[in-house]
């Protein structure tokens, strides 16, 4: 049923869902638009209200053909409503479900696409602080780019910076996705625009092996690791690309490249990624069920950000999450417009509990067929080695057991053994 948003659009039907709010298919004096509305209890916060108000401008002016531009910002009693660009196509979250992995050329030609906005972002002042593949639209009405990857444009500035307003959380919260928060945050520092180059190349792991480099297990787990665990290397990538990788995701964000650098420096690699296929790596899903972690921080449910599968889409929404993406911390509804609640508040955590050492193992990759170390599969594999030693061992010491008898014997016999073949020297 379609409903009045303000006195200049129109709500159709709906494109999909998320903690912060719903996605609609609208129209107004310019045409089609999607229209972002938000939660009633988000519009009744006056105080917040106003603050994205005085933001509005700046959301306004963020005008680049790589970022999905917010067009008008509608205040109606109880109803806040962001109104965007039309992306007829769907999310890279949805992409990476149907796909599991991208080509090398097709991820990084992503990636180049997301570092253009987010420099134009920082340029102008904007951290985005929740950059992750269900922002990430992927334009099917534009001509398809290196390994077959379509124009790819970001969305949802200001909306994470919506939900973290003073008036809603505390100073010790972390508001955002845990898979793609950078250690700084963790650690309880304002979010700069490096938060943003960490959570981009998280994403652009993630295209290539199917897995977050330090999700799995309880949101505290992977919090922990960001700050404590190394990035596993991913093998069957050249070595300049896992290398730029490797150093936008330094715990330091000083060491990180700036976006503008990062695009340039990914576009001259696409020549020599052209071709090259998807990484031949297994699945990552923790066959222990999740990770350990003692004294974890106890997980907030309100929610916040943005999770819809087709956001701004017209392909639908619904798609079912893959084995081995980012871990949800907030079980999807089930329906046509289930959503991944990735976004949400936590505790920071206490210096006794980052100081420690992880608990649980960051994903590692490795060769297809090998199994993953600590879980069952290896473990089985390891107690089966194990035997095969014992067993050995076993027999080693039976062997030298008869040994020493027969020597007795012989000894007390007087006999000989019998003379071994060989050289005799004559």
């Amino acid at each position: 049923m379609a409903r009045k948003i303000g006195s200049r659009y129109t709500a159709h039907r709906i494109l999909g869902r998320g903690s912060a709010g719903t996605v609609w298919l609208g129209d107004g004096p310019e045409g089609p638009v999607a229209i972002k509305l938000l939660r009633e209890d988000l519009a009744a916060d006056q105080d917040l209200v106003e603050r994205f108000v005085q933001e509005r401008s700046a959301l306004l002016c963020l005008d680049h053909p790589r970022v999905v531009g917010v067009r008008d910002l509608v205040v109606d009693g109880n109803e806040l409503a962001l109104v965007m660009d039309l992306v007829r196509g769907t999310d890279l979250r949805t992409r990476l479900e149907r796909d599991r992995r991208l080509a090398p050329a097709a991820a990084v030609a992503i990636a180049a696409d997301v570092a253009d906005a987010l420099a134009a972002a920082h340029a102008a002042g904007l951290v985005h602080r929740d950059v992750k593949p269900e922002n990430v639209l992927l334009d099917a009405l534009s001509m398809e780019g290196p390994g077959g990857a379509p124009p790819a444009l970001l969305t949802d500035f200001g909306v994470a910076k919506l939900i973290d307003s003073p008036s809603r959380t505390r100073a010790t919260s972390i508001i955002g996705t845990p898979d793609y928060l950078a250690p700084e945050i963790v650690e309880g520092l304002p979010p700069r625009a490096a938060v943003d180059i960490y959570a981009l190349a998280t994403v652009v792991y993630e295209l290539l092996a199917g897995f977050t480099p330090f999700g799995g297990g309880h949101p505290g787990a992977v919090l922990r690791r960001h700050v404590t665990e190394t990035v596993a290397p991913l093998p069957g990538i050249p070595d300049e690309l896992w290398q730029l990788i490797h150093q936008c995701l330094a715990k330091a964000p000083a060491s990180r490249l700036r976006a503008a650098e990062l695009a340039a420096r990914l576009r001259e690699l696409l020549p020599s990624l052209e071709g090259l296929p998807p990484l031949d790596i297994d699945e990552q899903g923790d066959e222990e069920g999740y990770a350990d972690y003692a004294g974890h921080p106890e997980a907030d449910t309100p929610g916040g950000g943005e999770g819809a599968e087709a956001e701004h889409s017209l392909s639908g929404a619904g798609a079912v999450p893959a084995a081995g993406g980012a871990v949800p911390l907030v079980h999807s509804r089930v329906g046509p417009d289930a959503n991944r609640d990735t976004h949400t508040s936590m505790r920071v955590p206490g210096e006794d509990e980052l100081a420690g050492g992880a608990h649980g193992t960051a994903r590692a990759p490795r060769a297809a067929g090998e199994a993953r170390a600590g879980s069952a599969r290896h473990r089985i594999a390891v107690r089966r080695r194990r035997l095969k030693i014992g067993a050995a061992a076993a027999l080693v010491a039976a062997a030298l057991a008869v040994g020493g008898w027969l020597a007795t014997s012989e000894e007390e016999t007087g006999s000989l053994p019998a003379p071994a073949y060989g050289y005799s020297g004559d």
